[in-house]
């Protein structure tokens, strides 16, 4: 599952209330290149998760994700999730973001 969104600090990690918001659910062996087209300039947080029993959402054990996850920009990670500021990018004609999928349990 992906969901793009132009809302910003802390907004972006509840890309799922944003009306504007464009999402994808595309199963994981056709997940290698997702095209999304006719994007608007401006600026733009990615939030990808792998949703293994396809229920909906990031499932949490102990708040720590069990599935894996990802954001535009690949930050590294911390206690929580990444800023705002270390995710967003600008799109302005052609962007591509490569996300790479972390697993932590």
């Amino acid at each position: 599952m992906l969901c793009l969104t132009q809302r910003g600090d802390p907004q972006y990690l509840a890309c799922d209330k944003d009306p504007a918001r464009i999402t994808r659910v595309v199963p994981s062996a056709e997940a290698g290149a997702i095209r999304i087209a006719g994007l608007a300039p401006g600026q733009y947080a990615l939030l990808v998760i792998h949703d293994e029993n396809r229920n909906g959402k990031l499932d949490k054990m102990l708040g720590m994700p069990r599935e894996g996850f990802g954001f535009s920009r690949n930050p590294a990670l911390r206690m929580g999730p990444p800023y705002y500021g270390d995710v967003h990018f600008a799109v302005a004609g052609h962007s591509h973001q490569a996300v790479k999928l972390k697993y932590l349990l």
